[in-house]
């Protein structure tokens, strides 16, 4: 049995344990990054190592570190509480705004996980509050990324362009941009109207009072607003001494602090640190975090127990894992083996499975690397156009950013606050493997066998 073969049969191993038994799905593909690199491979330490993700730990630490803070001073209720102003009470629009704030950032030139990591936290918190399904709001916010990721000044689109030129094909940037854009769209609709969205839309605008409210619990809602920024309790004779009383245990959200006008400069100096000066995203946040613990030590003293420690081990565990498996040569054995298929459109949908199924653990953008060139043997025939394909790859291996597994789906599954993350992992997981069996399938479908290009 070839090593490509074993490494594959590893990890469904890998997966049934994970499914069947409960256990952390990272710290099983650890395991078995160890096992098939030593026996297997003959990889040392360093080599398999070498697959370890630091540049996304760090940003997973750094960027659930800096919004637990934003949670503990009341940061995050503020800004909920100003979107629902912004939308005038209609709850319905909010997933709509998070995906269009997310396109705009990658589309004039942040890079896909950077959006993400800014506005996720804000997004999902903004669920919590008003009892959105956190799988759609998330949807919503990475559909959003994607569906502005391919803009001719984006990374994705000058990498892929810049890969077309490179290898002598045809190429159509405008229509490698609206081919992303119009699939995230129609996801992200279908998504809006499988979780609630409809509902949420038929419940019409949220009273202006009610968004103002002091951070009250969701069954708290319905109690009206004197004012002051407290939600007063039923009106049974206690009068003031309740109001105050309430506003002991719900300090205003309303009101900006000193510590929340700092959390916002920071968010602000993030978005510019990694926009404007292309720093990276973790490096920034852990370090606006740090100098915000040192200035409100009371609020940030339980942050560190906030990151997302489960979801960090889970995804560096899988990720050093299909780094074995890129170093043992599986990835590439699999697609070679597929280009060498005789029937250029039988070629064209398993490549662009395979794009859909490897980029859900690996990265995107390498592995558009690696496909569009394994495309250009069957292209040059001729018989499918390199436009259509090259736009159904593109689409294929960034749709499925969704899944737990990929940077964006684990910023997500981080971000989310006060839920059940087991659940909300497979919620993510289960989505994740419905795009990647369907949506490779529609695009080859609808780009390719029509022959754009």
């Amino acid at each position: 049995m070839s090593p490509e073969l074993i490494s594959i049969l590893v990890l469904v191993v890998v997966f049934v344990i994970a499914t069947t038994r409960s256990v952390n799905m990272g710290a099983l593909a650890f395991a078995a990054a160890f096992a098939v690199g030593e026996l297997v491979a003959d990889l040392d330490a360093d080599g398999i190592f070498a697959g370890f993700p630091g540049d996304l730990f760090v940003v997973l630490v750094g960027v659930t570190y800096l919004f637990a803070i934003a949670r503990a001073n009341g940061t995050t209720d503020w800004l909920v509480h100003a979107s629902i102003r912004l939308v005038r009470g209609r709850v319905a629009l909010i997933p709509w705004v998070m995906f269009a704030i997310t396109g705009a950032l990658t589309a004039i030139g942040a890079v896909s996980p950077a959006a993400v990591a800014i506005v996720a936290p804000i997004a999902l918190s903004f669920a919590a509050r008003y009892g959105i399904s956190p799988l759609l709001m998330g949807a919503m916010v990475v559909h959003g990324a994607q569906g502005g990721g391919f803009s001719p000044i984006s990374i994705y689109g000058t990498i892929v362009n810049g890969i077309v030129e490179r290898e002598h094909l045809p190429g159509n940037e405008v229509f490698l941009f609206l081919a992303s854009l119009i699939v995230n769209l129609v996801i992200a609709g279908v998504m809006f109207v499988l979780f609630g969205g409809l509902k949420l839309w038929a419940q019409g605008a949220v009273p202006l009072d009610e968004a103002a409210g002091a951070g009250d619990a969701p069954d708290k809602r319905d109690a009206p607003d004197d004012g002051t920024g407290a939600a007063p309790a039923p009106s049974s004779g206690s009068g003031p001494a309740t109001a105050v009383a309430t506003r002991t245990e719900a300090p205003d959200t309303t009101r900006l602090t000193p510590a929340r006008i700092a959390t916002l400069t920071a968010l602000v100096a993030l978005v510019v640190a990694v926009l404007a000066f292309d720093l990276d995203a973790g490096l920034t946040s852990i370090t606006l975090a740090v100098i915000l613990s040192a200035a409100w030590p009371e609020d940030s003293r339980k942050a560190v127990g906030q990151i997302a420690w489960s979801t960090v081990l889970l995804i560096c565990g899988v990720l050093t894992y299909v780094g074995v498996l890129e170093e043992i040569g599986t990835i590439k054995w699999a697609g070679e083996g597929v280009g060498g298929i005789g029937v250029p459109l039988l070629a064209a949908v398993l490549l662009c499975y395979i794009g859909a199924i490897v980029s859900a653990f690996a990265s995107s953008v390498g592995i558009m690397g690696a496909l569009i060139p394994l495309a250009v043997p069957f292209l040059a025939q001729g018989e499918i156009g390199a436009v259509g394909m090259v736009a159904a790859l593109a689409v294929s291996a960034t749709v499925v950013d969704v899944s737990p597994f990929s940077t964006n789906g684990a910023l997500v599954l981080a971000a989310a606050p006060d839920v059940d993350r087991e659940r909300f992992f497979r919620q993510l997981m289960i989505y994740g493997g419905i795009v990647v069996a369907v949506v490779p399938a529609v695009v080859w479908l609808v780009l390719v066998v029509p022959g754009f290009g």
